[in-house]
């Protein structure tokens, strides 16, 4: 078993919603959820004049391969209403798969560990909170490290 940390998202609509609804299908369509971070409010990353957002981290265990999780969270993505308009628009839902066990992919359209995790406040605040100890397999540091090296500036809350 893998365990997978996924990163969700919403900055449309009922965002808390959209989020309840997301954990809903992954666990009837990938694997049940075993860790769920709080829920925290956003500035807009890439293009800050959008709503706000609210995200979360969630983790769960599987064989799956991380092409068919890929393959499955876009199926989610579209059920509830995700369209891809615009790099960074804004979105009902958005799931990224942060981390799938140790394994480093690096395939057309799936990148594992997530490239951009280790810039981001709004993945690292809910990530440590759940993980601090979990150790990036490519940069060799744990995510309380990585929260202490960043320069993102974005505001982050916890609701």
């Amino acid at each position: 078993m893998h365990e997978v940390f996924l990163l969700l998202g919403s900055n449309l609509g009922d965002r808390q919603l959209f989020l309840k609804q997301a954990i809903e299908h992954i666990e009837s369509e990938i694997a049940p959820v075993s860790k769920v971070s709080s829920v925290y409010e956003t500035q807009s990353w890439g293009k800050t004049d959008l709503p706000d957002y609210l995200n979360q981290v969630i983790v769960l265990a599987t064989d799956l391969s991380p092409q068919i999780i890929l393959h499955r969270i876009l199926n989610i993505e579209h059920k509830l209403g995700r369209e891809r308009e615009e790099k960074w628009g804004s979105r009902t839902i958005d799931i990224d798969i942060l981390f799938y066990g140790d394994q480093i992919i690096n395939e057309p359209g799936l990148h594992i560990p997530h490239q951009e995790l280790q810039k981001r406040r709004f993945t690292l605040e809910p990530l440590a909170e759940i993980a601090p100890e979990w150790l990036h397999p490519i940069l060799q540091k744990n995510i309380l490290q990585l929260k202490s090296e960043l320069i993102d500036e974005l505001n982050v809350k916890k609701i």
